[in-house]
């Protein structure tokens, strides 16, 4: 795989986990009854709207294809949604903290690759991953408003 080829790779995974953390944020919402961790959730999922449209950027402007499913991620907000009606909110939100330990595990992991070019290096390492970092204590401010 050329450089050109691998880059794009990266950038596709990325952005469908970024699809997938749109859907699933928008099921965990839909959901909440009482409406405690709606406003942090939907901040959750604009973040990850705006990490999507930058790495959707960036794909544009290495002249690859756009992604526009979530692909099988996506089947993880249909199970985020189901365990909020079966088990409550808490869990959830447990839920949706390993969905972001997960999207912080694939960020580390493109960083690690050779093959990336500075673009995206630098929207990973200073912008993407971050804001994972930061949602996981906000996930954490919410279970703690819940129990």
């Amino acid at each position: 795989m050329n450089t050109s080829d691998s880059f794009t790779a990266i950038c596709h995974s990325l952005l469908r986990e970024e699809l997938s953390a749109i859907e699933t944020y928008t099921q965990a919402i839909d959901k909440f009854e009482d409406n405690s961790g709606d406003s942090v959730l939907e901040r959750i999922r604009e973040d990850h709207e705006v990490s999507s449209e930058a790495l959707r950027d960036l794909i544009g402007k290495s002249g690859g294809d756009d992604v526009t499913s979530s692909g099988p991620w996506g089947t993880f907000a249909k199970s985020v949604a189901g365990l909020t009606s079966l088990f409550g909110e808490s869990p959830a939100l447990a839920i949706l903290q390993q969905g972001e330990l997960h999207g912080i595990a694939e960020y580390e992991k493109a960083l690690d690759d050779n093959n990336l070019n500075e673009s995206l290096r630098w929207l990973i390492g200073d912008e993407l991953l971050p804001a994972l970092r930061d949602h996981l204590i906000d996930l954490d401010r919410c279970k703690s408003m819940i129990i």
